[in-house]
């Protein structure tokens, strides 16, 4: 679960230093994946933005020229597709997708780390299905020829491509940190990292800033605390990830 976050009244965000690169090939691993991760991310945004602007200019069209258009719907969907798969690798490295934490203040550290990995692993037997599955509709539709069922009707390729695509990046994206939390543990592997509102969002290092982080439970067996907390006996609520 997630915390409000009130970026009006939020201290001045504190950068924290680097944090060290992994040796090795899993080392490499993960900074071709940072790479890679920050160029989808991009054309995300870029994406989004275009369907911004086919649903806009389709509007315009439709109620101040009066010509009815009949593509940009779909244009719209596959760019979201697109941008929404395509980042899914990118926000799982930040840990940014939704989670629930409901056992993570019962269960004693020890269990926590290995329930962590353990959750990484059912999520990738998921995700490969999911991957498995998609680029079988992207070959049928490729060979069978498969289009929409619009007057536009453009090639069902293309959005199930993209699907597909993004679910192969987030397999491979959930198999390297499960790589990094056998040989770091769990924490090494992003999860010891809080997140709260926009925080979350933006994978912004809370623990630089004392003010704005909560007190609970930390996963890996710490307990984090706000420097106003810190000499008291007020318990928070934990933190999300």
């Amino acid at each position: 679960m997630s915390h409000g976050f009130d970026a009006a009244t939020a201290p001045a965000e504190v950068h924290a230093p680097p944090e060290p690169r992994l040796p090795g090939t899993l080392g490499a691993l993960e900074r071709v994946s940072l790479g890679v991760n920050r160029l989808i991310m991009g054309l995300g945004g870029l994406a989004l933005f275009g369907a911004c602007l086919v649903l806009s200019y389709s509007v315009v069209i439709r109620y101040v020229f009066h010509e009815p258009t009949e593509w940009q719907d779909e244009m719209a969907v596959f760019l979201i597709v697109g941008a929404t798969f395509g980042s899914a690798a990118a926000v799982q490295a930040k840990r940014g997708h939704v989670a629930i934490e409901a056992l993570t203040g019962l269960l004693p550290p020890a269990v926590n780390r290995v329930r962590l990995v353990l959750v990484d692993c059912v999520s990738l037997v998921f995700c490969l299905f999911f991957t498995w599955k998609s680029w079988s509709l992207d070959h049928e539709a490729w060979a069978d020829g498969q289009v929409s069922q619009s007057t536009w009707g453009p090639p069902l390729w293309i959005p199930y491509t993209l699907m597909a695509a993004g679910m192969s990046l987030l397999c491979l994206q959930i198999a390297l940190q499960i790589a990094e939390a056998i040989r770091l543990g769990p924490g090494g592997a992003g999860w010891a990292r809080p997140k709260i509102g926009l925080g979350a969002d933006l994978n912004r290092d809370m623990k630089g800033l004392p003010d704005a982080t909560p007190a609970g439970p930390d996963p890996m067996g710490t307990t984090v605390r706000p420097a106003s907390q810190a000499g008291g006996t007020r318990s928070g609520t934990g933190l999300g990830r």
